[in-house]
Parts: C-alpha cells; structure tokens; sequence
C-alpha cells in the first residue's frame, strides 16, 4: 500500500460495493458517477489493486476488493457507534439491552444465558424477546434488537448482516415425574423403546438431532404429545403424561424447580447455543459479560 487511505475514498467504496453499481450509489450519495469512478480509481492507485470488476451493468468485487469491504464495514459501524455513543452522553439512567431468543429455546437455560448481562458495571434496562428466529434477525439487522439467541447459526441463505459468536454446546438429559423415571431408569436408553415421549415439534433443530439418533440406533418410543413451548412440554412432564429431554447444562435447575427426576443422559446428542450480533468483534460489555460465562461456567466442558 503506497500512501494512507483516504476515508472519503473509502466511503464511496463502501457504498459502492453495498449498492452493487456505481449508478446506484451515485444516486443514495446525490454526487455525480463521473465523481465517484474518479475517487475509486484513485483509491484502486493508493492500494495498488484493482477492488471491482465489471459484471454485466454492475460490479463485482475482486478478492482484494472483499478484503477491504470487510475492513471498511467495521471502520464506519465503529464510526456509527461513535455517533451514537456522543449523542447519547449527556442521557441518565440506564442504557437498554434487548435480547430476543428464538421461540424454541428452553426458558431456564436463556434465563441462565442473559444473567451475567445484568452484572456488569454499566447500569442497563433488559428486555427480553422471542420469536421465530428469522424475524428475529431481521429486527437484528435495523438495530432493533441487540442480540439474538439461537440454537442454529445465521448462514449466508439470510441477507442479513450478522456475526455468530458459539456460546457452546450441551448434550441432553431426560427426565420424568419420579414413577415414571424410575420405571425408565433402567435399560436406559433402550428403555426408550416406546416410552411415552414428551418432545419438541419437529421444526426445532435438537428434535431433528434426537430422531437422527433415535433411527441410527432403531429405538423406536411412543411420541404422546409435541410443542412449540419448551415451558409447556415441561408443564405435562411435570404433571406425569411423559418423559422429556431439556439440556444437561440446566439439569439441575430443572429438577429442583419442576420436582421432577432425570434418568438418563445422552452425551452424544448435543444442542449448540449461539448468541448472534451485528458486530463481528464483541464490544458490547452486556454481550461480553454473556459470553465469557457461557465459556467459563455455562458450558464448560
């Protein structure tokens, strides 16, 4: 690279390459095409590389010009951020936090996934949402939501700008009201073999791990009731209707506040947790403060 980078270069760069044309972003700028093929031919000369090439009546960008796309998002979301840091400086009380979890994750174990949010040194107001994952990341993407919680990672099929962040993994525990898991306790896990199952509906993503596992190992239950609602399924488990399975890493909790008794373990079926931002780089000390207990305590192997 020859000289430093001139960020209004730069930023007509970065419009560019999100508008896809330059035609386009002439038009979002209100400046001339002619003025802004000028400013990148002269950042192309500063890098040394061409960032664009052409691709039908728009752009494409070159392996250089990603690179530097990736660079420049950050340079002006930090720019972003800075602005709303000093336009809210001279605001009191505290700063809010919002948090949506998709709808099928377990209660207890979102519960256990916010708290360290609330015990940081920066004085902020939760609040908590959930929903079907993919209006969830669609509020993530307008800065509607802060973070979103998910047991399956935002892919490139959603045009949503979103980062993972792997909170960790937690292999299943089943539980029982206590004559029932006696009764299943034994043999375990073929004493599955047509158990009365209390199950998530087939549309969440640890269901479909736990059928995988049950057709490899040709164990065959008997399947009385699904839900969407992790607390409900935990409601007719309670009552006696049927064994269900919630994560390991919240077993405890689980059995002290729902009285009922775990029976059996498989390690081998493991559903993953994944807090979702709209940064790349964690800088949100709510967000960090989650992170770093679901590594250290939460999750830890």
């Amino acid at each position: 690279m020859q000289d430093m980078i001139n960020y209004k270069h730069l930023k007509y760069f970065w419009v560019v390459s999100h508008e896809g044309s330059i035609a386009r972003a002439s038009t979002k700028l209100n400046i001339t095409p002619q003025t802004i093929s000028g400013q990148l031919s002269l950042l192309e000369e500063r890098i040394g590389c061409a960032l664009f090439q052409k691709e039908g009546r728009g752009l494409r960008l070159t392996d250089t010009g990603h690179l530097v796309l990736r660079y420049a998002d950050e340079i002006f979301e930090l720019g972003n951020e800075l602005g709303d840091v000093i336009r809210g400086s001279g605001t009191v009380g505290p700063a809010d936090f919002i948090v949506a979890a998709s709808s099928g994750l377990p209660k207890t174990i979102v519960h256990k996934i916010i708290a360290p949010a609330l015990t940081i040194d920066h004085e902020i107001r939760l609040t908590s949402l959930e929903g079907p994952v993919e209006s969830l990341l669609a509020d993530l993407a307008v800065h509607k939501v802060d973070l979103v919680l998910s047991d399956v990672p935002v892919t490139g099929a959603l045009s949503v700008k979103a980062y993972n962040h792997f909170l960790g993994e937690s292999g299943i525990t089943f539980f029982a009201a206590p004559s029932l898991a006696e009764q299943y306790r034994k043999d375990f896990p073929n004493s599955l073999s047509e158990a009365p199952l209390l199950l998530p509906t087939n549309q969440h993503e640890i269901r479909k791990e736990f059928d995988f596992w049950l057709s490899d190992k040709n164990i065959r239950p008997n399947i009385v009731a699904q839900f969407d609602d992790s607390a409900l399924l935990k409601s007719f488990g309670q009552s006696g209707l049927g064994a269900f399975f919630m994560p390991s890493a919240i077993a405890q909790s689980i059995v002290e506040t729902f009285h009922v008794e775990a029976f059996g373990t498989l390690p081998e079926v493991k559903q993953k947790f994944y807090a979702i931002s709209a940064e790349r780089k964690i800088r949100h000390p709510a967000i960090a403060a989650i992170f770093e207990a679901a590594k250290a305590s939460l999750f830890a192997s």
